[in-house]
């Protein structure tokens, strides 16, 4: 699983925004891979999903914005179908990520760019483009060599990236969405009025822009100039968010609270973050009143399990723990009752806090 992934949490959110009587609108203002936002469009609910990065937005256009009862079905067939045609050229993903650096068998890389160029020169339309980078992107994941991060590679290649790179229709989602491409400050703002926000701010100092820069690089389809063993952008050194900074984290993630215009919000965060857990309780109840937290024990992610390795791939080092919790904060009225539900407990302690 992907660091900040909130894969295996999707169902619990949902079912928190399931319990909030009367939502319609959820404004997800951390959106990345966008899986909590998939997750709440497929229950029925009308998503606005935010984020900076350039990924996030194409995957939202995809999955939030796109109407799946709308997309001419044999077209996407028909598009990806040519596109997964082309024969390879190598390129600069294929040099810099399949050469200089081990994400993508070569093979792989060469069709990747001979794709990538395609979708440039020929797909205009702004919901064919994203679901065809959707499909890219995911093919390519498919068959990496990494343990979730793009910041260094497997010394020897993982057995998946010996496949070959295939392009599939992405599942997308009947009905409406909304997406935005701003800070989350801003965007708390901008986005109006929701009946819910959820916030799964990043919670120490490493940016989803460097763990995620090949996708980023694959999005944008420029050529930057790349540095060290995962050949990052070099713009992943300039690039950076006051929610990766210790002293500035704190402030920047209350301004977003401040902003919101909802009457419930829902947070995740990880015991392994800036804050601590009694601090986030405190804003929310000075914003909202009741909170109630539900704590979620958890492996932590891929990479954190296989123990610390220098740069020639030689283990030296052990990981100080295996297993971390993810705690899920509802903030408005009711919020002990609608934790309570949503554990499947009979009723939430006098702290709002429900085992998991």
């Amino acid at each position: 699983m992907y660091i900040g992934s909130k894969r295996r949490l999707v169902p619990r959110i949902v079912d928190l925004v399931r319990g909030i009587a009367g939502v319609r609108t959820v404004l997800d203002l951390f959106s990345g891979t966008t899986r909590v936002a998939q997750g709440l469009k497929s229950a029925g609910f009308l998503v606005t999903a935010n984020d900076l990065a350039s990924y996030t937005e194409v995957l939202a256009t995809t999955y939030i914005t796109t109407d799946a009862a709308r997309v001419d079905l044999s077209a996407v067939q028909a598009l990806l179908a040519r596109l997964g045609a082309l024969p390879g050229e190598a390129g600069y993903f294929t040099r810099t990520f399949c050469e200089e650096a081990r994400y993508l068998q070569p093979k792989n890389g060469m069709r990747v760019d001979a794709i990538r160029t395609a979708i440039e020169c020929e797909v205009h339309e702004p919901t064919l483009r994203a679901i065809a980078l959707t499909s890219l992107l995911e093919a390519a994941d498919r068959v990496d060599s990494t343990t979730g991060l793009q910041m260094a590679y497997l010394k020897s290649w993982a057995p998946r990236s010996h496949r070959d790179l295939e392009l599939r229709v992405p599942a997308l989602i009947a009905g409406s969405g909304r997406v935005l491409r701003m800070d989350a400050r801003e965007a708390a703002e901008a986005a109006g009025a929701h009946d819910v926000a959820y916030l799964d701010p990043p919670y120490n100092q490493h940016s989803y822009f460097s763990n995620y820069h090949v996708w980023e690089t694959l999005v944008r389809g420029d050529t930057p100039d790349a540095y060290g063993v995962a050949r990052k952008r070099e713009d992943c050194r300039t690039t950076k968010s006051d929610f990766n900074s210790r002293p500035a984290s704190w402030r920047a993630f209350s301004e977003v609270v401040e902003r919101l215009d909802v009457r419930h919000a829902i947070v995740s965060f990880s015991d392994e973050g800036f804050f601590e857990i009694e601090d986030i309780r405190e804003l929310l109840r000075a914003r909202f009143g009741e909170v109630a937290a539900l704590p979620v024990a958890s492996k932590r992610y891929v990479g954190a399990q296989i123990g610390i390795h220098n740069p020639q791939g030689e283990r030296v080092g052990e990981v100080s723990h295996l297993r971390n919790t993810e705690w899920l904060f509802v903030a408005g009225p009711a919020a002990k009752a609608v934790v309570a539900r949503a554990a499947g407990a009979p009723g939430a302690t006098a702290s709002g806090e429900v085992a998991a």
